[in-house]
């Protein structure tokens, strides 16, 4: 009678109630970073209009926090008194705007509209006219325009959601430029205690790179939109006032802005007759030239240099994504994003600190 072997006993392995073990402690911690990147990525998809309004308040508290900090330079008063006069100043100066020439640039926009679909209509019976498309081929191309537009502005497509977008961007922005420290010391109390002074001192650079960054648009915005003006006026192109304010607003906006000023502004030109077309665009040739290489190059020299391919490439990436507030605010979302991943190398490589050279004798 042949002797049975037994079977071999299992090797007894850490199961999940086992949570003194380190294997399972290593196990659940992956497992919660790959939860975590799976509910974020749900969360920027199902909350993509709240995080935009978020950020969007966020560069507005930036941009009265430089204005507050810019004052204090001659003004030696409290913070909140400065800052008091700094959003007081902003929405005097957008009431001035809207009652003083409300009216007359209400009916300048009518105008406008009128005049840039009278300039497409001609413009395309050319093309048609020359066959440069086959038929049908512009009917295509300008639904396929107007359904990317839906999708672009689909987050603001009324407008008591756009008032609505534009009042809780302000009331984010006033609150945490009130007391931006305290928002801050909420966000490191999340990070380990050894992680917050680095959290601090990305933070502060972040915001200085994005005041210097939003301060440079303002100019830049103020120089392209007056210059406009003045120039469209002593050329005698209709509209001179209005297209000048649709300048300035849009040089928010790099790259696709002045593309899009720039077309408005030939439009109206041209259909006043040639020598004021030529006008528009050696005025938009101007402005831009003026903006391109002095405004601009001295903002990327005092913050971050951007690349403008890069820029254009956020833009249609985020407003894609988010809508009209991605385009808006993708220039200062890429200069975060670089400015942060710019500072954590410097960290990681100055993170092991060797010991002190030894002095070099001298021989």
């Amino acid at each position: 009678m042949s002797e049975t072997v037994p079977p071999p006993t299992p090797v007894e392995r850490p199961g999940p109630a086992d949570l003194s073990s380190g294997v399972v402690r290593d196990e659940a911690r992956r497992a919660a970073v790959w939860i975590g990147m799976a509910l974020l990525v749900v969360g920027a998809i199902v909350l993509a209009q709240p995080i935009m309004l978020i950020i969007g308040g966020m560069v507005f508290a930036i941009i009265l926090d430089g204005g507050t900090r810019l004052l204090g330079r001659v003004l030696p008063i409290g913070r909140g008194w400065r800052l008091a006069i700094v959003t007081l100043a902003g929405f005097g100066f957008i009431g001035w705007v809207f009652y003083f020439a409300g009216t007359t640039l209400a009916e300048q926009a009518g105008a406008l509209r009128d005049v840039v679909t009278a300039q497409a209509n001609k413009l395309f019976a050319t093309i048609n006219e020359a066959g440069i498309l086959p038929e049908g081929g512009l009917s295509n191309m300008s639904g396929q325009l107007m359904g990317g537009v839906g999708r672009l502005t689909s987050a603001v497509s009324t407008a008591v959601g756009a008032l609505s977008s534009i009042v809780m961007v302000l009331v984010i922005g006033i609150f945490v430029a009130i007391e931006p420290r305290m928002y801050d010391r909420g966000f490191a109390w999340m990070l380990p205690m050894a992680r917050r002074q680095g959290f601090y001192d990305i933070s502060d650079h972040v915001g200085f790179v994005l005041r210097r960054l939003m301060f440079g648009r303002i100019v830049g915005m103020v120089v392209e939109g007056v210059g406009t003006w003045l120039m469209l006026l002593w050329g005698g192109v209709p509209m001179a006032a209005l297209l000048g304010l649709l300048t300035g607003l849009l040089a928010f906006v790099p790259n696709i802005g002045a593309i899009v000023s720039g077309l408005l502004m030939v439009a109206v030109g041209f259909s006043a007759g040639t020598d004021t077309g030529l006008w528009a665009i050696a005025t938009y040739f101007i402005v831009q030239t003026i903006d391109g290489y002095l405004i601009v190059p001295y903002v990327a020299k005092k913050t971050v240099d951007l690349a403008p391919a890069l820029v254009l490439a956020a833009q249609l990436i985020f407003g894609a994504l988010f809508g009209i507030m991605g385009l808006l605010l993708a220039d200062p979302i890429v200069a975060t994003i670089k400015t942060t991943l710019e500072d954590l190398a410097k960290r990681k490589g100055a993170a092991p600190t060797a010991e002190p050279r030894p002095k070099k004798s001298k021989a």
